[in-house]
């Protein structure tokens, strides 16, 4: 009687554990991929654009939140902080967690432990751009440079915010001419190039996707870029180490994709896949060389990323030090 009783027993535990399994099936429900910064700034794009294809793949929808302020720490700490159960993610930048460890003196979390790296999303150049209409005088960047030499701190810069690679550019750029420039940061990237357009500032540092609409439109004019090697989107646009005499200038970021620490590496390794799919497409991969000035990475791999970013807080850590660069 008892053996069939445990004979009984044993053929109905599959029926009841299924459903369990069936409820931990990842996604089951909708991904969010959070950035700390305002609509319309560069990771938004991305991340809106990054949304679609991954919602077919995933056969869940990707909603893109944005919850800006402080160099995007509220996001950043947010997802630290986070359940890591693949249902939130991060579009975290070099700004982030390369440049923040070293602009604030403490941070509710940490950029480099409180993550699970899952992929390297593109390099991200910026590109000097000054407005036409109201600096006739700045044709190019050794006008800017003349200028800033002779009337020390009367050339401002907007940015997107302190810390931001918005402000760095310019910072660095200030570190290696010489030249000493006035900085006004912006909330965002709506303020900043506002400002330009307006006239109430002489340049901006900007990145490159949000400025070659501007650019394309005549808006603004781009007088270099950040870059070693000259951006294909920006046709024409020299370099800053070469307009400037600048040999080996070079101020780039990048975007990743983050995921609260602790997460299930079946997981991480699919969003790896996917994603990587998507980026490395032709169609996106045009679109981020063509449309956004962004480079895809050549290592996608979790451990490639880790590495970077690892080498970037320290890289950028040097930088902040030698331009005095602080928000506290």
């Amino acid at each position: 009687m008892l053996r069939l009783l445990i004979a009984a027993l044993l053929a109905a535990t599959p029926a009841f554990a299924q459903p369990a399994f069936a409820q931990d099936v990842w996604p089951s429900r909708p991904i969010t991929i959070l950035g700390g910064f305002p609509n319309g700034a560069g990771t938004d794009i991305y991340a809106r654009k990054l949304a679609e294809p991954l919602s077919r793949a995933l056969g869940q929808p990707v909603v893109v939140d944005n919850r800006s302020g402080a160099g995007g720490n509220i996001a950043s700490d947010a997802v630290a902080k986070a359940r890591p159960d693949g249902y939130l993610f991060l579009l975290g930048t070099a700004g982030t967690h390369a440049i923040n460890p070293g602009l604030y003196r403490q941070l509710p979390f940490d950029a480099l432990k409180d993550v699970t790296h899952v992929i390297l999303l593109g390099d991200v150049p910026n590109v000097l751009l000054v407005n036409p209409e109201k600096r006739p005088q700045y044709r190019s960047c050794q006008d800017v440079l003349a200028a800033a030499r002779a009337r020390p701190g009367a050339l401002n810069f907007s940015s997107t915010g302190n810390g931001a690679s918005t402000h760095l550019a310019g910072a660095q750029f200030a570190t290696v001419t010489g030249a000493e420039l006035t900085h006004v940061p912006y909330r965002g990237q709506p303020g900043a190039m506002g400002a330009l357009l307006a006239g109430d500032v002489d340049l901006f540092f900007n990145q490159t996707g949000p400025s070659i609409g501007p650019v394309r439109q005549g808006q603004v004019l781009a007088l270099g870029t950040t870059t070693t090697q000259p951006v294909q989107a920006l046709p024409g646009v020299p370099t800053l180490a070469t307009a400037c005499n600048l040999p080996g200038f070079e101020v780039s970021t990048w975007y990743g994709l983050f995921a609260p620490p602790g997460l299930p590496a079946a997981i991480q390794t699919r969003m790896n896949a996917e994603i990587g799919r998507i980026i490395s497409a032709p169609e996106f991969r045009q679109w981020l060389v063509e449309n956004q000035g962004i480079t895809p990475p050549e290592d996608m791999t979790p451990e490639g990323f880790r590495r970077i970013h690892e080498q970037d807080i320290a890289r950028w850590g040097e930088i902040i030090r030698k331009s005095g660069a602080s928000v506290d």
